[in-house]
């Protein structure tokens, strides 16, 4: 593994620790105020969390059955690496399920965001494959949505989503990451949970959320 990827793998681990708001926050105070997904984007059971570089996948609609079904889907999956949350362009179709769940898991993915539909639910709950959905349909993709591209600048949740950013998701939602400024807000946002921690303490204690706030500038 060289050494780019190990750094790689260990700003995930460190973003892993952390949660999705905190992030959020973050980003908005060095000026990416449009990171986060649409709230209808939602984990598909409550104990989801997904932190991960974006493996991006166009998905557009289709109007017939192709010649080589699921061709690129299949390609994108077997493309899949440690590290790794699959992120999926807006699509009406069902895109997602549980062989594909098994397949992303034995290659070290962290999960998958699918701006549109998936399926298998109960096999997936049951595998704890963080999944972030719009919604559960059991329609099969086939003739109704096909994979364009992968690897390419895609639009999710309404976020634009690059090749190589990081993605965090929980039970609050999805937050992306821009690759060029990873480093910077995960350490501001590891600076803040701590803060928060000690914030939560003197609340506990009885402090007032004014003299919170003057004292630590953290609310």
């Amino acid at each position: 593994m060289s050494s780019e990827s190990t750094g790689n793998l260990a700003l995930i681990e460190r973003l892993s620790g952390l949660y999705a708001a905190v992030v959020s926050d973050e980003l908005d105070r060095v000026g990416r105020c449009q990171q986060v997904m649409r709230p209808n984007i939602r984990p598909l059971f409550p104990e989801a969390r997904l932190a991960g570089r974006a493996f991006t996948v166009l998905a557009v609609p289709a109007y017939s059955i192709p010649a080589e079904p699921y061709r690129l889907e299949m390609e994108a999956v077997d493309h899949l690496g440690p590290g790794d949350v699959m992120v999926v362009s807006t699509t009406d179709g069902s895109f997602w399920g549980e062989l594909l769940s098994t397949a992303s898991r034995a290659r070290g993915a962290r999960g998958i965001v699918v701006d549109g539909y998936t399926r298998d639910v109960q096999a997936i709950v049951g595998m704890q494959f963080p999944t972030f959905v719009r919604g559960i349909s059991m329609a099969d993709s086939l003739g109704r949505l096909e994979v364009a591209a992968y690897q390419v600048p895609i639009r999710c949740g309404g976020v634009e989503v690059h090749p190589g950013d990081l993605v965090m998701g929980d039970y609050d939602g999805v937050v992306v990451i821009p690759e060029a400024c990873a480093e910077e807000v995960v350490a501001r946002a590891e600076e803040k949970a701590q803060g928060e921690n000690l914030v939560r303490k003197h609340l506990a204690e009885g402090m007032s959320v004014a003299e919170a706030f003057k004292r630590f500038g953290i609310i």
